[in-house]
């Protein structure tokens, strides 16, 4: 099937942003009718971290998302049981996240100047995000992935073309980079368009802006991105991919020893958790000598069992020992997901994206680690109830985030 052949229905996103605009809530109504809103008061939301803007610079795309009954084997022909389109992208959907969190994204990228990328462009403005530095092609094609959603083993499938002609730091002028970093409180790449971000890293690196990295798998120029880096946060493979350690656990040490500006590292393990290793800064001293792998097995022990909701342990400040690597003085922290029930869990797409938009807000936010992954696990579990990267992701004011925030 062509996706140009096909235009799919769907409702504009300016059109949704009017109707929750225009929709009033039962305190509202009863105010515009004279009743009484005696015992309907709301809670007020919790405030916005006062550093709320935020760079980021990667992939846009349109996501097609074919659900279906079960992945086809060679030669099927199946029906989608329903059909979404949506924007896409790592750094798309990661600022989309972190806009309806709050914070306020910029976003350098690069788009045709088709029917696509006009959509891509119209999707990002209604969220709320700065597409003033996103470079539009007059010719070739922009991104797009064709994802195929298997509701039996709640897995995906995603089959990229890329945007062509491809970014490159030519494109993005001086005045633009500057004024694009101008205010800034915080820099996310999705280490997609390698050169153009370490244009964009080095420059923030001049003025003191920390810069978080999502590293999903080993790529052309990732080294040079991750050792300008502050933060990590990465998919289960990579640490071991990266360091050639024998565990995830001595791995996360390799990983601090081989980029002394990180202050962390995280790990995703879907619905695992995740690990993070957090980097002693100060003067403070570790109190004593522990092997990392034990303790990480040790801390999955005491969270057996923790329930449904996301939670998360802390070790004590030590010194982290990863046999034939080294040692790290710093903290480790494990993490849970959400027990999502099997007829709540629509769609894992992006999960790892909302996670990150999570991790972006709690940066700015100065949230202290044991309740920014909490938050951050929360943020990906609602995100997996509905169908796409985006169409999930939770606002600020979303009660399920009270907890959290």
């Amino acid at each position: 099937m062509m996706c140009g052949a096909y235009k799919f229905p769907h409702f504009p996103s300016s059109s949704l942003a009017s109707w929750r605009n225009s929709a009033t809530t039962p305190r509202a109504k009863m105010a515009s009718s004279g009743m009484s809103s005696v015992a309907t008061e709301v809670s007020p939301s919790p405030p916005l971290p006062e550093k709320r803007i935020l760079l980021g610079c990667g992939s846009i795309s349109t996501d097609f998302l074919a659900a279906v009954k079960s992945y086809p084997k060679p030669d099927d022909k199946i029906r989608t049981t329903s059909l979404e389109v949506q924007g896409g992208g790592n750094a798309g959907n990661a600022l989309t996240g972190a806009a309806r969190l709050g914070l306020k994204p910029r976003l350098i990228s690069k788009v045709a100047n088709d029917a696509q990328g006009q959509r891509i462009l119209a999707e990002l403005e209604a969220d709320g995000i700065d597409t003033s530095y996103i470079v539009v092609s007059e010719s070739g094609n922009s991104s797009f992935t064709y994802v195929i959603v298997d509701e039996q083993t709640k897995t995906r499938t995603c089959i990229h073309t890329p945007g062509n002609p491809p970014m490159v730091p030519e494109d993005l002028a001086p005045s633009s980079l500057s004024a694009a970093l101008d205010g800034a409180s915080l820099l996310y790449l999705d280490g997609r368009l390698h050169e153009t971000a370490l244009v964009v890293s080095e420059s923030a690196v001049k003025m003191s802006i920390p810069i978080l990295i999502d590293a999903e798998r080993k790529r052309e120029g990732l080294d040079d991105l991750l050792n300008l880096s502050d933060y990590v946060v990465c998919s289960a493979n990579f640490p071991v991919a990266w360091t050639s350690a024998r565990s995830i656990g001595s791995a996360l040490v390799d990983m601090l020893m081989k980029l002394p500006k990180l202050k962390f590292v995280i790990v995703t393990l879907g619905e695992s958790g995740c690990i993070m290793l957090e980097r002693s800064l100060g003067e403070n001293h570790a109190k004593e000598e522990t092997d990392v792998d034990q303790l990480v097995v040790s801390m999955k022990q005491k969270l057996h069992g923790s329930g449904t909701a996301p939670t998360c342990i802390s070790s004590e400040l030590l010194k982290l020992r990863a046999g034939g690597i080294g040692t790290i003085n710093g903290r480790l922290l494990v993490g849970t997901a959400e027990k999502i029930p099997p007829s709540e869990l629509i769609d894992t797409t992006g999960a790892g994206d909302a996670f990150i938009c999570a991790i972006l807000y709690a940066i700015c936010a100065g949230m202290p680690s044991e309740r920014m992954l909490p938050f951050a696990a929360q943020v990906a579990a609602i995100g997996c109830r509905a169908l796409g990267a985006r169409a999930g992701l939770p606002r600020h004011g979303d009660p399920r985030l009270t907890p959290y925030l």
